[in-house]
């Protein structure tokens, strides 16, 4: 039997002995840095590192804070991207005619037996850093107005530093889209060809079969895999802190290196990823519940 979803839940004895094994984890780790490796702890630099004075009066982002931004607007550029680019090729994986499932393929097994470590350093360097200098970021971003530099600075962080903004996000978007387009090619294929045929004989075309009905479906089929994959590219953002792009683990790293406080910067750094990856499975599983609910 399937566990009744209203049931409220209780806090056990499994629950306790849990939470006692990860507060005794913690407490041993802490015991370990502390004592044996004679570390001494201080948080007293953190503050500096998430704000700053500005200007006008009022606290501003610094480094660190500055950083989770840059992450959180990497991210999303690079969801949207991918996701285009993985519902392309997966609804082209799904096509019956030869050449889409022939390019889909090539690129899918490329892309998923290359690590993304290799794949971005390979992107950055023979592709990334040849064709963006060519369209003229750099020059163009030099040129802004003081009304479009804060446009770009909101949507993309510094201009300065925008192209290796757009290689981080394309190189993200092409590793991603890979995963993206398997997974929307099995939502596709999951959809039973009977309802396809239901559509045909009612006289709707082809693609008005796929819009009105095989899509739909298929949407709510990929729901669960696509919010789990799009947090995974929340957490291999921090691959392109090696083609310089500064976000989180680019501002942590430096942080560390100049304060010398290396565990309590990563510990807030993996405090600020968690921070983002849980509001996002959170939202996500929302989403889910509502879908469930529509199709109730």
């Amino acid at each position: 039997m399937y566990p009744d979803p209203d049931r409220k839940r209780r806090f056990g004895l499994t629950d306790l002995i849990l939470i006692a094994g990860v507060l005794g984890a913690v407490a041993y780790l802490w015991h370990r840095v502390s004592d044996v490796l004679a570390y001494k702890w201080s948080w007293s630099y953190l503050p500096r590192a998430l704000f700053r004075p500005g200007e006008s009066g009022w606290w501003e982002p610094n480094l660190l804070l500055e950083g989770f931004l840059t992450t959180i607007r990497l991210s999303l550029w690079a969801m949207l991207l991918a996701s285009l680019l993985g519902l392309a090729l997966g609804i082209m994986a799904s096509r019956r005619r030869l050449l889409p499932r022939l390019t889909t393929t090539a690129y899918v097994g490329l892309i998923r037996n290359v690590p993304p470590l290799v794949f971005v350093f390979v992107f950055y360097f023979f592709v990334s850093s040849q064709v963006i200098p060519a369209l003229g970021v750099d020059v163009w971003a030099r040129n802004l107005g003081p009304g479009a530099e804060r446009v770009v600075a909101l949507f993309a962080g510094p201009p300065n530093l925008l192209e290796n903004f757009l290689a981080g996000v394309l190189s993200l978007a092409m590793f991603e889209a890979a995963y993206i387009a398997v997974i929307v090619r099995a939502g596709i294929e999951a959809v039973p060809e009977t309802q396809v045929e239901a559509a045909r004989s009612l006289g709707l075309s082809s693609w008005q079969a796929f819009r009105l009905v095989v899509f739909p479906q298929a949407l709510r089929k990929v729901t669960p895999p696509l919010a789990n994959q799009f947090i995974m590219l929340v957490k291999d953002s921090s691959i392109v802190s090696l083609i310089s792009v500064q976000e989180l683990t680019f501002a942590g790293t430096e942080i560390a290196v100049s304060s010398q406080r290396r565990f309590e910067t990563y510990i807030v750094v993996a405090a600020l990823y968690f921070i983002l990856c849980y509001g996002l499975s959170r939202w996500f599983a929302r989403l889910e519940r509502r879908q469930a609910l529509g199709q109730g």
